[in-house]
């Protein structure tokens, strides 16, 4: 049987790069104070303006797209432009201070820090967790719907240790599945990003005698089948039979196979509810600022149901900006991310797991440490 797809998943095509416009809408009007921008509704008050931009992850692409749209039609004179351009370009972006803000699969390390951020007054920074989504593996098999594979067995095909379909590590796990002689192409991103380290994470957390190469943001093997973006991953995917590759489950390619995770002696599919069970067990990293909310995700814990390759996407902006009004716009935009109106919107149109309530709280306590006056 099938495994379903998340639910409310829009495909979005193959693009090189995505420029959203869009307006912020949590801005209440001139005259009323500052602190109702942390409200859950901010669609209804429609007072924010100017222009700001941002680069990164292209697996937030399609709920960048649904949220920014809404931004459009509450605030039309404000825009806000996203460009996809994967974690790794976007931070360097936002450190340049090409970007006023960015989404990022990784939050910044800490000793990142020490190269400052040119768009920000000062090195403190807001880091908030607004996108979690399972990382899907998804294959090119005909016929075959989906297959149970262990970590061991994920870490050897993606090493290249284990290079056709019907190889006995697969057939063990897969009793009544015809599998064929296909060679198995392993398909990863071309490009620095934060989903390959959130999959590589898992592949060192639980198989690190198969995958020997640690948990990395570039890939480490040469020679190997790849793709830029999600998007080009998924691509590659859709037209390759025999092929295999992670992406953000928002944009797995229509008709692909995909794998249930062996976790806990039991076979696991991806859905947004197993992802924010790993997730709602991760602990906040230590010796961070109260606005730099960024969790210790241990692919390793997962148990009872969860789902153990799960992303945490950030959006990454400064505390204080040179100009107030620029300041005052990124707020209002990742106020309204934030918000239940927002996580909905992004679900809908991605699949991602909406945060919790405990959640929100933190993340829109971070955002109010933006400096606006």
């Amino acid at each position: 049987m099938k495994l379903n797809r998340l639910s409310g998943i829009a495909a979005l095509g193959a693009v090189a790069a995505l420029t959203l416009a869009g307006c912020a809408a949590n801005e209440q009007p001139a005259d009323q104070n500052d602190d109702t921008t942390t409200s859950d509704a901010p669609a209804e008050s429609g007072g924010s303006s100017g222009t700001i931009g941002a680069t990164g992850a292209s697996s937030q692409a399609s709920a960048q797209q649904a949220l920014v749209a809404e931004f459009q039609t509450a605030n039309p004179e404000a825009t806000v432009n996203y460009e996809s351009t994967g974690s790794g370009t976007g931070r360097e972006n936002f450190t340049s201070g090409a970007s006023d803000f960015i989404g990022s699969d990784r939050a910044y390390e800490l000793d990142e820090f020490g190269a400052g951020f040119a768009g920000c007054v000062s090195d403190s920074i807001v880091e908030v967790p607004t996108y979690i989504s399972p990382v899907a593996i998804a294959f090119n098999l005909p016929e075959i719907d989906t297959l149970n594979l262990d970590a061991d067995t994920i870490a050897a095909i993606f090493a290249g240790d284990i290079t056709t379909w019907n190889d006995e590590a697969i057939a063990s796990q897969n009793d009544g599945v015809e599998l064929p002689d296909t060679a198995i192409t392993p398909v990863n991103r071309s490009d620095s990003s934060g989903t390959t380290e959130t999959f590589t994470t898992y592949l060192d957390a639980t198989a690190s005698d198969a995958w020997t190469y640690g948990p990395v943001e570039d890939w480490p093997i040469d020679g190997t089948e790849s793709a830029n973006g999600t998007q080009g991953v998924s691509q590659v995917i859709g037209q390759g039979e025999g092929t295999i590759g992670y992406l953000d489950a928002s944009q797995v390619p229509e008709g692909a196979g995909q794998v249930a995770v062996g976790v806990d002696g039991e076979y696991v599919a991806y859905s947004s509810e197993a992802a924010s069970k790993l997730i709602e067990n991760s602990e906040l990293e230590a010796d961070r600022e109260p606005q730099d909310l960024v969790f210790a995700v241990d692919p390793a814990t997962a148990t009872d149901g969860a789902y153990p390759i799960a992303l945490v996407s950030y959006l990454i902006a400064c505390v204080e900006y040179e100009d107030t009004d620029k300041a005052q716009l990124v707020k209002d935009y990742l106020t309204y991310v934030a918000s239940e109106e927002g996580q909905e919107a992004s679900a809908t149109a991605s699949g991602s797991a909406p945060i919790s309530e405990g959640l929100r709280e933190q993340v829109l306590t971070a955002v109010d440490a933006i400096v606006t006056e």
